[in-house]
């Protein structure tokens, strides 16, 4: 699918990957709804896009794990913009770390990084099949197709992100409806060093294992490798082409990669030993 012209909503848009997403894809031609729970934040990206193209974007604040929420945003953007052709479902938390958390922290972690998808999707798809295309973005994460060390609530969410993705690019690509899943490892937003801010142990080892893992990206070559990905309409997009070497390595030898990943962890917690 081609960007310009498009009109795209992006959640979680008020900084990092949506932020960078927000402007790419208004440089490209784009006309852009941008959301966040920090509203200020929102509208600050959408004035700084509209400096340099005068009304392609609106900020608005919401809870987008909220079904109103969302209806809202398509609401907006279908008044000033026209029908929604790209939904990018990126506004996510860490999560609680452990075993510790409470059924509210999963509750919320659950909302956020997964039925926030679901409810967009179930507002948007069925309309989109009926015109013959659309485009649904889910961010994800590496933690979803490999795992999160420290991180209970975000890697499950995030597997259950890409599954639902995958579920959603088998049921409805041939209806005109593309689907794809971003999987980043470490990107240099907020999100990636609340682990260490946190004051947990295991927030602090979640920070560190992706710190360590390879490469952080700038949210701005994320992003660009998204409008790529979405140009091939490829389903997975991997701004770090490590991650797919250590999922086949997973998926050739589970035992033997889960025996990597314990080892992995103890060099993290006690460097002298391996």
């Amino acid at each position: 699918m081609k960007v310009a012209e498009r009109v795209a909503i992006v959640t979680g848009g008020g900084g990092g990957i949506g932020g960078a997403l927000a402007v790419a894809l208004s440089a490209a031609g784009a006309r852009v709804v941008v959301a966040d729970l920090d509203a200020d934040a929102a509208t600050a990206v959408a004035d700084a896009i509209n400096a340099d193209r005068p009304d392609v974007a609106v900020g608005c604040g919401g809870d987008v794990s909220d079904t109103e929420v969302i209806r809202g945003l398509i609401a907006t953007a279908e008044r000033r913009y026209g029908p929604v052709d790209m939904y990018f479902a990126n506004a996510g938390i860490t999560g609680a770390p452990g075993l510790d958390a409470g059924d509210a922290d999963w509750d919320q972690a659950i909302d956020v990084n997964l039925r926030a998808h679901i409810r967009a999707a179930q507002l948007l798809i069925p309309g989109w099949v009926h015109r013959g295309e659309g485009y649904f973005v889910s961010t994800a994460s590496a933690a979803g197709l490999l795992t999160q060390l420290g991180g209970a609530a975000y890697t499950v969410t995030k597997h259950a992100a890409v599954g639902f993705a995958e579920w959603l690019n088998i049921t409805y690509g041939d209806q005109g409806v593309r689907v794809s899943c971003l999987c980043p490892m470490g990107v240099n937003t907020k999100l990636l060093y609340s682990g260490e801010q946190s004051g947990d142990p295991l927030g602090d080892l979640a920070t560190r294992a992706v710190t360590a893992a390879g490469e952080v990206l700038e949210p701005a070559a994320v992003a660009d490798e998204v409008l790529a990905a979405i140009d091939d309409e490829r389903f997975l997009i991997l701004p770090h082409p490590a991650v797919l070497e250590m999922y086949r390595f997973k998926g050739a030898d589970y035992d033997r990669w889960l025996r990597g990943m314990r080892r992995y962890q103890r060099g993290l917690l006690s460097p002298d030993v391996s």
